[in-house]
């Protein structure tokens, strides 16, 4: 694997934070590329370099950090709820710029969806309809009833200024989920 060059991470970090913190000050259709490269102190052929419009941007930002939530599913997948809704709640915390922004702009819908179809995803294999407390009920909706609540749980979370630390936050999802799968 290639050494990328911390100018250039540099560059795409600025970039990066730059686009969130715009987000949260006006609609995303509103953004320019000259506003990006403003906030960034970067030149506009910087972030030509890196991404073709806004657009690709804010898409490969997205699917950083849905592959990254991906990783840290698979990396817990051994734990139970509640230790593993831990390592996602810390990594919310720790990204908070970008989660308070996609879950709290008009333009995140897109966001919302992809973070949806990502919790979906990963408690697929925890459903049982076979027998137990679900047994009868749709795999498809008990999936998208809980994946509905993490998500809206998170949304919660960010909207309120993130009242409840990330600890608590995963213990308590933790055992709600552990409580019904």
């Amino acid at each position: 694997m290639t050494k990328v060059d911390r100018r250039v991470l540099k560059s795409q970090t600025a970039i990066k934070k730059a686009i969130l913190e715009l987000m949260v000050e006006k609609n995303f259709d509103d953004i320019t590329i000259r506003d990006i490269s403003d906030r960034a102190n970067v030149h506009r052929g910087t972030i030509y370099l890196h991404y073709m419009d806004k657009y690709d941007l804010l898409d490969k930002i997205i699917e950083e950090h849905i592959s990254n939530l991906r990783e840290l599913c698979h990396s817990a997948s051994d734990m139970t709820f509640k230790e593993g809704n831990y390592v996602w709640f810390e990594y919310f915390a720790d990204n908070h710029l970008f989660f308070s922004t996609m879950l709290n702009t008009k333009s995140a819908a897109y966001f919302r969806s992809r973070f949806l179809g990502l919790v979906v995803e990963e408690y697929k294999a925890e459903v049982d309809v076979t027998e137990g407390k679900n047994q009868g009920i749709h795999e498809d909706v008990i999936l998208q009833f809980f994946g509905a609540a993490i998500v809206g749980a998170v949304e919660w979370w960010f909207k309120n200024g993130m009242p409840v630390p990330p600890r608590d936050m995963a213990e308590q999802t933790g055992i709600l989920l552990d409580r019904n799968f």
